[in-house]
């Protein structure tokens, strides 16, 4: 029984030296110690040993046992003491070196210039409502005075899902809508994306964003639009701005106007960005068409109103100087942190 409890204590121990992983000591501990070891099956055949040497037997059993223990803790202990200097070891932090810089992102110009124009109206008593991009024939086209056949339709040609639903190209429909709650008076203006089959180009894409606004109410006059567009450019591009409002025509105003605005690079003198003109167009708008009021149950005897479109792209593209609108999109990142 001697020679046995001195062949496992060695062997335990020489295993315990040669051990390099905590996962191994636990795995000796298994081995020697557990319900299944090599002390406990031979604890189990002390039946066979003389009653009057089952003391001594046992005792030595328990010296076995305590070493054994005793050097599994130690070892233990070791090899944790030396994984933490290790770990500590690799991720040393020289406070010396520079800081890492947070790269914090921001809007993208075309959302500031959107939010720019939405602080100006909302300014002004205006409400921002918003509608789906896939749109009904009937409120694209021809609510807004604009029936099958009608030569507007070419310049506004877009993405059919079938016969009657389409992606809208404006932001109109919105306008209809809202026009057709019949909750008047209407202050408003339809921010969204639009969709027209137009090649791409630096001015040009097949898809965009526009901002179209509608006031509806008694008495209001062509003198109301002209001061809100005055005072929406002057908010926009400088107080000295001026605007200027060119005869046009649209299916659904009349009358119709294109608007420009003195160029802010030269104070309406004359420079490379206003091509010499000292104008820079913005935008259209115009009197609401009575017969788009009649579509919408509203009395064009008792009511009236003004509309007018922007495309946002335009915006950025002016106030900061980009010259392709392409790049809005690209997603280069060496173009977009300029905003």
């Amino acid at each position: 029984m001697r020679e046995q409890l001195e062949k496992i204590r060695e062997e335990a121990l020489n295993q315990i030296e040669a051990s390099e992983a905590l996962e191994k000591l636990n795995e000796i501990r298994v081995a020697y110690l557990g319900k299944k070891g090599e002390l406990t099956n031979l604890l189990k055949g002390m039946k066979n040993v003389a009653p009057e040497d089952r003391p001594k037997v046992g005792q030595m059993v328990n010296e076995v046992r305590e070493q054994l223990e005793n050097r599994l803790e130690e070892a233990k202990t070791a090899l944790a003491r030396k994984a933490r200097e290790e770990q500590l070891k690799r991720e040393v932090i020289d406070v010396t070196l520079p800081a890492q810089k947070n790269k914090v992102g921001h809007s993208h110009p075309n959302t500031i210039a959107l939010e720019e124009v939405e602080r100006i109206f909302v300014g002004m008593g205006y409400e921002v409502v918003e509608g789906p991009e896939v749109e009904y024939d009937r409120y694209n086209f021809e609510k807004l005075n604009i029936p099958k056949g009608h030569p507007a339709r070419d310049e506004q040609d877009t993405f059919y899902i079938n016969d009657t639903i389409l992606l809208r190209s404006q932001t109109s429909p919105v306008q209809v809508r809202t026009m057709e709650n019949g909750q008047l008076p209407i202050r408003m203006i339809a921010p969204g994306r639009v969709f027209r089959s137009d090649e791409v180009d630096a001015t040009h894409s097949p898809s965009f964003h526009q901002i179209e606004g509608l006031v509806i109410d008694k008495n209001i006059t062509f003198a109301d639009l002209k001061g809100t567009l005055a005072e929406f450019a002057k908010e926009l591009f400088g107080p000295e701005t001026k605007v200027k409002f060119r005869p046009h025509h649209f299916p659904f105003t009349e009358p119709s106007a294109e608007v420009d605005v003195t160029c802010f690079k030269c104070g309406g003198k004359g420079c490379r960005f206003c091509k010499g003109s000292g104008w820079i167009e913005i935008l259209g708008c115009g009197m609401v068409h009575p017969h788009v009021l009649e579509m919408c149950n509203i009395d064009p005897e008792e009511y009236s109103g003004f509309a007018f479109g922007v495309g946002l792209e335009r915006i950025a593209l002016l106030k900061y100087e980009i010259d392709d609108m392409r790049l809005l999109y690209e997603n280069d990142i060496r173009f977009l942190k300029q905003f």
